[in-house]
């Protein structure tokens, strides 16, 4: 373990996450907005200066390779860095007077979970709701894969931070030479922010406006800069356009790549795509049919809410079209066993994963041919590829852990007083990446009304859920800090 490499990479993301400040800085003193201006500078001028000193007490620690368990503890502890950084100007400024709430709030940013304590979004100046939503982009593709296309400038390796911090149980490489990966995903990451921007101006929207939301989408996170969310601006073609990119965005990013480059192949054969689309469709299709006649008296209605909807829940963005607990309760609990999914693995959605769905259902298929067949032979495969058993244990152990952390949660919420819907709902939003719940987390609601120590719970919640559980349990454990 190489504590000081840890604290000098921290110090270069850190200074990454600050630099990228300036931008909501910049139209803070635009607005004219003086009191979000001095926040941003503070907070710039003091992380960079503490940052920097920290790279020249460093300047001569030897390079060395980062181990797995170097990659675990540093891509913790960015998010943890980075979500108390960027805390501060919400903190500072005076916009968020709680610095558990502005915690909260950032957390829910870089963990892209879109969860809030904001009342009234549209009381916020608009430099921070920027940077609210900036956080979101940041943390969607990930600030540690932005960090591994600009490492090697420092000598220093990053396949354990991929590993450590990337989606999914395993590590899908589009080049050979990880850093390369990174770029690319980013590349592409940003060549689809630019393509919805422009797209949702067309519809009406302004630069701000389509920037933030194209930021939520994009980074499956939620946050909007209306208290309506996207049902504020009442538009068939700005809810296809979002429903569109919700889904590109829950889709492995690789697999976007192997498109633009001719490579059909691939997507053809994969079993999480087809198994993604397959309950995208489906749980499209039962709630479309359930709202007709009954909350909606025409079928593009009810495909429109029922899509956008579906969408967002599935891949774990959080936007809302319409408040959803109102619909019948059969649409209730099609979008309540959604948010047991997610996204794609490689994609920017959070979730317990399609594949290790799809996993877990094969496995159970495969356990119930060896009760008749005790002797044969069953292969689990995905997407034509021999699936190995150490692959399908750590699956296993993760949906274990999940539903367990799942319960504890849970209970700590149910212990202050609160229902069981919304004691779970919540949980399952936070630890889910999702957002919005039901009953008193419901798409209309929020998170103010809970405690300070829940809060900051559920915020714990979000890190560990967005950093798919084992990178940040397996840093508890004492045998991690022993050689």
């Amino acid at each position: 373990m190489n504590p000081l490499l840890i604290i000098k990479i921290l110090s270069f993301l850190i200074i990454i996450v600050s630099s990228f400040m300036t931008i909501p800085a910049g139209i803070a003193l635009y607005h004219g907005e003086f009191h979000s201006f001095h926040a941003f500078a503070f907070t710039i001028s003091v992380v960079i200066l503490i940052a920097v000193t920290i790279l020249i007490l460093l300047r001569h620690k030897k390079v060395e390779i980062l181990t797995t368990r170097d990659g675990f503890l540093l891509v913790t502890f960015s998010w943890i860095s980075a979500s108390i950084i960027g805390a501060l100007p919400f903190y500072i400024s005076g916009a968020i007077p709680s610095y558990t709430d502005a915690f909260f709030e950032t957390v829910s940013g870089f963990t892209t979970t879109g969860a809030s304590i904001l009342t009234d979004i549209e009381s916020l100046p608009r430099s921070l709701l920027f940077w609210r939503s900036l956080t979101h982009w940041l943390g969607g593709m990930g600030i540690v894969v932005l960090a591994v296309a600009i490492l090697p400038m420092m000598g220093i390796g990053g396949l354990q931070l991929i590993r450590a911090e990337a989606p999914g149980p395993t590590v899908d490489r589009i080049s050979p030479r990880i850093t390369k990966t990174a770029k690319t995903l980013w590349l592409l990451y940003i060549g689809f922010t630019i393509l919805e921007t422009l797209l949702l101006m067309i519809g009406g929207m302004d630069l701000f406006d389509s920037l933030s939301h194209t930021f939520g989408t994009l980074a499956t996170g939620g946050f909007s800069t209306k208290n309506a969310s996207v049902g504020h601006y009442n538009s068939a073609y700005i809810d296809g356009v979002i429903t569109v990119f919700m889904l590109i965005a829950g889709i492995n990013f690789s697999l976007h790549y192997r498109l633009l480059t001719g490579r059909f192949k691939p997507l053809i054969r994969d079993t999480e795509l087809k198994a993604f689309l397959f309950i995208f469709i489906a749980s499209t299709t039962l709630i479309a049919l359930s709202l007709y006649g009954t909350t909606y008296q025409t079928i593009g209605e009810c495909v429109r809410f029922a899509s956008f909807q579906a969408a967002s829940i599935l891949t774990t963005t959080g936007f809302a079209t319409a408040d959803y607990e109102q619909w019948v309760p059969f649409a209730h609990t099609i979008l309540f066993i959604l948010m047991f999914v997610g996204g794609c693995s490689g994609s920017t959605g959070g979730g317990i994963k399609v594949v290790r769905l799809v996993i877990l259902l094969k496995q159970a298929l495969n356990e119930m041919k060896l009760l008749i067949h005790p002797r044969g032979v069953f292969a689990l495969k995905i997407s034509g590829n021999m699936v190995k058993k150490n692959i399908v244990y750590a699956v296993m152990g993760f949906f274990f852990l999940y539903i367990m952390i799942l319960l504890t949660v849970t209970f700590v919420i149910a212990f202050d007083g609160h229902d069981i819907t919304t004691s779970f709902t919540t949980a399952l939003a936070t630890l889910g990446n999702i957002g919005p719940g039901f009953a008193k987390v419901g798409p209309t609601k929020n998170y103010a009304f809970y405690e300070s120590y829940i809060k900051w719970v559920l915020s714990i919640a979000m890190i560990v859920g967005r950093l798919e559980l084992y990178t940040v349990l397996v840093i508890c454990m004492p045998h991690f800090w022993k050689r």
